[in-house]
């Protein structure tokens, strides 16, 4: 598990770089799609035109009024077809600016990381933002491909981990106070990212002290047990990807993927603006 877990993180760069690239927001501009409009859509396309009830439901943390503004009427501007292109556009652009395509290891890493992708598409039973994605046509560029996989990879996983917030009882706002109060995210970049109001984020806290949660603004002990058991239980719903390649060719593609995260990273594509 625990090798399965560095393979997705060391290669997860190779996906969320599209979520902050100049490429995906002028290719989203260009369709008169602006601000964060851009990301929601962009994201939620493979699900057809998607309500923002729907967005809300399977995004799961971002404030829901702020959801709606963004995504209200977006499907009038653009259709998910064109939304789609632009963003399979703006994920080759990026990652060839990132050099991906020179990797020596590109070809292993992509036949690994598709076999994982693959694997995944077995078992998309409740999972609706993995299914919605895993029903698109894989790409034919190499480079996409690779992202292509690593989207899917990032949303089996995603939708277990909402799945895993809702079996504890733990909301949108709920799970974002406790990722803030491990230290590991700034609490102002989580609070602005998902648009969430200070008195909606202070009636949230108080709800995690009253559940003995939160011991001030760190996570009380209970609190780090529920967090680190939230974790391990993503990691183990997210196994079945990973199982298909056994331990041996698990550990190939993380230690073939360090260089594909860090050639993002060093490229200048996690930059925020």
């Amino acid at each position: 598990m625990k090798t399965a877990r560095t393979a997705w993180r060391r290669l997860e760069p190779v996906h969320a770089m599209i979520y902050f690239v100049p490429e995906g927001r002028r290719r989203y501009a260009d369709l008169g799609l602006s601000g964060r409009t851009g990301y929601f859509v962009s994201r939620s396309a493979a699900l057809g035109r998607a309500s923002a009830e729907l967005v809300i439901s399977t995004f799961y943390n971002f404030n829901p009024d702020f959801v709606r503004k963004a995504v209200d009427g977006a499907w009038d501007t653009a259709t998910p077809q064109q939304v789609l292109d632009a963003r399979h556009a703006a994920a080759s652009e990026a990652l060839r600016r990132a050099r991906i395509h020179e990797l020596p290891a590109l070809d292993e890493v992509l036949a690994l990381t598709r076999r994982a992708a693959e694997a995944a598409c077995e078992h998309a039973q409740g999972r609706a933002l993995f299914a919605a994605h895993a029903a698109l046509h894989w790409p034919e560029e190499p480079v996409l491909q690779l992202w292509h996989a690593q989207t899917l990879l990032r949303e089996f996983r995603g939708d277990g981990h909402v799945a895993c917030l809702l079996s504890e009882g733990v909301g949108g706002l709920e799970s974002l106070v406790l990722h803030a109060a491990t230290g590991e995210v700034p609490v102002d970049f989580l609070k602005g990212s998902r648009a969430w109001p200070e008195e909606e984020w202070a009636g949230a806290e108080e709800s995690l002290r009253s559940r003995g949660l939160l011991d001030g603004d760190s996570l009380s002990p209970e609190g780090v047990r529920l967090r680190r058991h939230i974790e391990d239980r993503t990691d183990q719903l997210a196994l079945p990807a990973y199982a298909a390649l056994g331990e041996a060719d698990c550990e190939r593609l993380a230690e073939l993927a360090s260089p594909f995260g860090h050639a993002v990273v060093d490229a200048g594509l996690l930059k925020i603006g």
